[in-house]
């Protein structure tokens, strides 16, 4: 079995569609998986995650790249906090639609209901967040980061919305239940609509142009218009204007 019959197998098993990632970085990561685990081959390696759902997992989690940390790029999150939020506020009302996609162990979901909190009391907030990766999922659920992850978190956050456990800390109660985590493929399954706004940051740039084109456009169809998409700063969307977005900052487009 070559690559691409590879990826056709794990497309059926998985759903998970691997020509939709950058093909030379992809295949490196799944070559040093299968010799890691001592396999010959993808056919044996294909045969083992059938059969064993740890090595299973393993193998959706090491497809996943989960880089993350809250309040990534301060100065994004400023604009937010004084530009974006009292704008969206003011449009829509308190009960504020958002979704995290791609939320990975949750840093970001967790960091827009702290940011929010600002200016909506805590129990009118409720994020939608998805990832592809369970046990991501999992762990975003148990909410425990260590220090480098919360680095950026604001001091009046940090004291209030934190509980020290050892050397890591653990989210609060109050703040975890506002975000309602569902798995969720970007390539394969359907999206929600009807959003404020949808922040999707810095995972895009794993994927091939046409993967990123068409997942803006479906996010344009997820939003109000009104509604505001927020992107990494490794990202941008070339054509944003032709989609229907309208520029904000480099950051930000609005429906």
């Amino acid at each position: 079995m070559d690559y691409e019959g590879f990826k056709k197998s794990v497309l059926s098993l998985t759903g998970i569609d691997l020509s939709s990632y950058k093909e030379k970085q992809m295949k490196r990561r799944i070559d040093s998986l299968i010799m890691r685990h001592k396999c010959k081959d993808y056919e044996e390696f294909l045969n083992l995650i059938k059969h064993d759902n740890n090595v299973f997992e393993e193998f959706v989690a090491y497809l996943t790249i989960n880089v993350s940390e809250f309040y990534r790029n301060p100065d994004q999150w400023k604009f937010m906090d004084e530009v974006v939020f009292p704008e969206l506020i003011k449009k829509f009302g308190q009960n504020l639609k958002i979704w995290s996609a791609a939320c990975s162990t949750g840093d970001e979901p967790y960091s827009l209901v702290m940011a929010l909190s600002k200016h909506v009391p805590l129990n009118k907030i409720s994020i939608y967040a998805t990832d592809i990766d369970k046990q991501i999922l999992a762990k975003a659920k148990v909410g425990l980061y260590n220090e480098k992850s919360i680095e950026g978190v604001p001091a009046e956050f940090k004291t209030k919305y934190f509980e020290k456990i050892g050397g890591s800390y653990k989210i609060k109660d109050e703040i975890k239940n506002r975000v309602d985590f569902h798995q969720h493929n970007l390539l394969a399954d359907k999206y929600e609509t009807g959003f404020h706004m949808i922040v999707c940051r810095n995972v895009l740039i794993y994927f091939t142009d046409e993967a990123k084109d068409d997942i803006f456009k479906k996010y344009y169809s997820s939003l109000r218009p009104g509604g505001v998409l927020f992107i990494g700063s490794t990202e941008q969307i070339m054509n944003y204007a032709e989609v229907g977005y309208k520029r904000k900052n480099s950051f930000f487009y609005e429906k």
